[in-house]
């Protein structure tokens, strides 16, 4: 089995299934079960930045406490690499009285909200 490893706090986030989208700037043709290892190193930063989006996660159960409690240079959980696609844009959508800003994906998915900020959705990538 394949494996990828990906910094805490994202692994967790991939775990407990509020990220479902890994953004990478390379290409596999790699499908099917892949093992997410949970990097040894922790992106404290990420979990400064990433504050305001996980403290209600936490408050709701869906995440255990953070910083610093999650495993890390571990095998956590077996995902399905299902497709590997570009960002080929960016768009502004009005939702309601909102506006929103979406990644817009080569199959024409658009990606917002949580998921946008969880990853690194650069043109190309």
């Amino acid at each position: 089995m394949k494996a990828i490893t990906i910094l805490q706090p994202w692994a967790s986030l991939i775990v407990c299934g509020v990220k479902q989208i890994e953004t990478r700037s390379w290409v596999t043709k790699y499908r099917g079960q892949i093992a997410i290892h949970a990097g040894k190193v922790e992106a404290i930063a990420a979990y400064n930045n990433l504050f305001t989006l996980i403290n209600p996660l936490e408050k709701s159960g869906l995440l255990p406490a953070f910083p610093n409690r999650h495993p890390t240079g571990k095998v956590i959980a077996i995902a399905d690499l299902v497709d590997c696609l570009k960002v080929i844009g960016r768009i502004s959508l009005k939702i309601g009285n909102e506006k929103r800003v979406a990644a817009v994906l080569e199959n024409d998915m658009k990606v917002m909200g949580n998921e946008l900020e969880f990853g690194d959705y650069t043109l190309g990538h």
